[in-house]
């Protein structure tokens, strides 16, 4: 799995020009699944994820995780995360899992996050969504499953 997280002072998606969710202070997980993910995978990044001391304390350090601050999580699946531009100008995709595979594991990582008892909004899977976001710092991290430094 690979996941770009955003800490946002606000975002939200549209999908047919109507608000589907929104948050306020929190972080914008932009989420990609390849084929060979595990619940593994899952349970670590979710634990990554809701640890990482990204947002500021008084002294304007970055001392605080999101349970710290009572964030809210705004999870979007974004196969695009997976793909491949080593050949020509068109990205191929061929390392997204399909949906029959990607679905489960983006639902499941969903509901670990709910586990942590904050606030979480989703988009939909394989919709055509519109994602709006304030970035706060900016700060904006990647974090791959496969890969862990």
């Amino acid at each position: 799995m690979r996941v770009i997280i955003q800490r946002v002072l606000s975002a939200s998606i549209r999908i047919d020009e109507a608000i589907h969710s929104q948050i306020n202070h929190g972080l914008l997980i932009l989420i990609g699944v390849t084929h060979n993910d595990t619940k593994e995978d899952i349970e670590w990044l979710v634990q990554k994820i809701v640890n990482l001391r990204i947002f500021n304390d008084e002294k304007g350090k970055m001392n605080r995780s999101i349970h710290d601050v009572q964030g809210e999580f705004l999870v979007v699946s974004q196969f695009t995360l997976f793909a491949s531009t080593k050949k020509g100008n068109r990205p191929s995709f061929i390392a997204s899992a399909k949906p029959e595979i990607a679905v489960p594991i983006y639902e499941n990582f969903i509901e670990e996050i709910k586990k942590c008892g904050l606030v979480i909004q989703t988009g939909v899977f394989g919709a055509d969504m519109k994602v709006s976001f304030v970035n706060d710092g900016p700060v904006t991290i990647i974090i791959d499953s496969k890969n862990k430094e």
